[in-house]
């Protein structure tokens, strides 16, 4: 089943979450799995390539291009901006995600500083906070008041027809970054302050020595990268419910070629069953336990989950499962 060019044949009008009370489908199915094939514990454990990877493929590249790109033509400009520049900024964001789960390093403390190096050319000093609010939408997934990957209820009123779904695709990057502020404040911790300091220091440093292009291009590319651009439809792919497929389904793979770019975050539920195991080894689940994914809704196309979900009159923010929270009702 594919979720990625389907027509709607049905229009469903929302004006609410899609409400379920029961648990969270991936710690059944983690638990369901390693009864059946234990010997998937033996993919747990962090990639010692990632590092390399990232700061020679990635930041360092980013970093260059940043420099090179200052007087070029608009259209060149825009062209390395979208094609290169804002991969790699998605890409970044992805390392930054697999920095979150510890599978850089074995020893925790190491993917804390690395991921300040990861956020360099991201601009904006936000790696060690989005490891906080990352790691509750895993424990608490579609938990009301503390899965902050939701939409809030202001923006799923305001973000209805095909123009403001758009316009909210285009910047959706902003409400990420200010939903969780609103939803459920975190503590500030060394951490954060070491991810501050670095980044803004990195930040002067650049203004300093080669102006504010640079700069205008770091966000330029967190712009693109997280609007109209390819690799930003796992956004949507990864927890929007389809319901012409499923009522239920909270989570769906990408099983497509966007994967080489983005550390194998299309293999969402894959993820989301077992979040030790690191983007070179997320593929190696679907190998070993095929019948607990092969039932499932899949996503073809990443591009086609950005058009269907701007397009579609039964996709919206309200699209999403929610649960009700525990802290709330006690």
């Amino acid at each position: 089943m594919s979720i990625g060019n389907i027509k709607s044949k049905k229009l469903i009008r929302r004006n609410d979450f899609i409400w379920q009370f029961n648990e969270e489908p991936h710690k059944k199915r983690r638990r369901d799995i390693l009864n059946a094939h234990p010997e998937i514990k033996q993919l747990f454990g962090h990639e010692w390539k990632s590092k390399y990877i990232c700061l020679f493929l990635l930041v360092l590249p980013q970093i260059w291009l940043s420099y090179v790109t200052q007087d070029l033509s608009w259209p060149k400009y825009l062209f390395i901006c979208y094609v290169f520049g804002a991969t790699i900024t998605q890409s970044l964001f992805l390392a930054i995600h697999e920095l979150s789960h510890n599978l850089f390093f074995q020893t925790p403390r190491y993917n804390r500083y690395f991921e300040c190096i990861a956020n360099l050319p991201i601009v904006i000093p936000y790696a060690s906070t989005f490891r906080q609010y990352h790691l509750e939408h895993h424990i608490n997934q579609g938990t009301d008041e503390i899965d902050t990957d939701i939409p809030s209820y202001l923006e799923a009123k305001m973000i209805q027809g095909s123009f403001m779904k758009f316009i909210w695709v285009c910047f959706q990057i902003l409400a990420y970054a200010i939903r969780p502020m609103f939803i459920k404040p975190q503590p500030f911790t060394k951490y954060h302050l070491i991810n501050w300091i670095t980044q803004i220091t990195f930040d002067i440093y650049i203004l300093y020595f080669y102006g504010y292009k640079p700069i205008f291009y770091f966000l330029f590319c967190i712009i693109i990268s997280s609007g109209i651009h390819p690799t930003a439809g796992h956004f949507i792919s990864e927890h929007y419910v389809f319901t012409n497929l499923s009522e239920t389904q909270e989570t769906y793979s990408y099983y497509g070629p966007l994967n080489f770019v983005t550390w194998n975050v299309g293999y969402h539920n894959e993820h989301h069953d077992f979040i030790m195991i690191p983007w070179s080894r997320l593929a190696q689940v679907k190998k070993i336990a095929p019948e607990f994914y092969e039932n499932l809704a899949v996503c073809d196309s990443w591009i086609g989950c950005i058009y269907n979900y701007i397009f579609r009159d039964d996709i919206s923010p309200y699209s999403r499962i929610k649960r009700p929270s525990i802290e709330k009702n006690n």
